[in-house]
């Protein structure tokens, strides 16, 4: 009863640390990949617990590597679903990586009201697009940010505390929380697990039409994330009826590194 649900807030999560304070190196991102997924990685005891989904809410500059893709394809050829954030740069996402990876769902970020957010990167290998945040002046605080658990700690923990960010970062694993619900009911109506690329078309086919079109030079994708549809699909349901235009709840807020722009401490 305290701080934020998650999209799929009953999974469980598999914390691989890959980034210190000062950044760090494509190979330890790789290994992560690779050891996340159930692959072999020297030197480190073997991962009994597989990631069913990978979420990068990471980047740099520059196509994908081969490092990068490698890594990507052995995950991907264990069954293992892999998202990542499109990148902030308001620009191309076939300059960075891992966005520009093949075999990712690549997301970018919309904004409060479904809006393209204004840094979000684009791009013909965008999937489809999630709320990332894009406070403005038009929009409080409360409204123009995602919203998620924290720590005020800065060396060892501190009090928790709830944590409003922007980004692709908080758009990408918006839709890994989807991918968790499907494989959840796909799994669950004896269908078995979902391929990484059944995830993908199902997530590209569920996909919320924009209710503010982007910029034809700033594709973002299929659309917007629908975890509804998305869940029906899974299940071998066809889509739920689309929302009445004027009566849905509106499109929440919409990180490649998401800066913190208001924190509350709570016990």
């Amino acid at each position: 009863g305290v701080g934020m649900p998650g999209v799929a807030y009953k999974a469980k999560v598999l914390p691989v640390r890959v980034l210190g304070k000062c950044g760090g190196y494509l190979s330890d991102i790789a290994d992560a990949v690779v050891w996340a997924s159930g692959g072999t990685v020297a030197g480190i005891p073997a991962n009994t617990n597989p990631a069913e989904i990978i979420n990068m809410s990471l980047g740099g500059g520059g196509a994908c590597a081969s490092t990068y893709q490698d890594a990507i394809n052995g995950a991907i050829s264990r069954g293992t679903t892999v998202v990542v954030a499109a990148g902030n740069q308001a620009a191309d996402a076939v300059n960075y990586s891992p966005a520009s990876c093949r075999n990712v769902i690549t997301v970018g970020a919309t904004g409060i009201g479904g809006r393209i957010a204004s840094y979000s990167n684009y791009g013909s290998n965008v999937a489809l697009a999630a709320p990332g945040g894009d406070p403005d002046s038009s929009a409080g605080i409360s409204q123009g940010y995602v919203w998620s658990t924290g720590n005020e700690g800065a060396t060892v923990a501190g009090r928790d505390i709830l944590v409003g960010m922007v980004g692709t970062s908080m758009a990408a694993p918006h839709v890994a929380g989807i991918v968790a619900l499907m494989q959840s009911a796909s799994v669950g109506a004896d269908r078995g697990a979902l391929s990484p690329g059944q995830v993908r078309q199902l997530l590209v086919d569920s996909a919320r039409p924009f209710p503010i079109a982007p910029p034809a030079d700033r594709p973002i994708g299929a659309g917007l994330a629908d975890a509804a549809g998305a869940v029906q699909l899974a299940l071998g349901n066809p889509l739920p009826e689309p929302p009445i235009p004027g009566l849905q709840n509106g499109v929440l807020s919409s990180g490649l590194g998401g800066a913190a722009a208001q924190s509350f401490a709570y016990q």
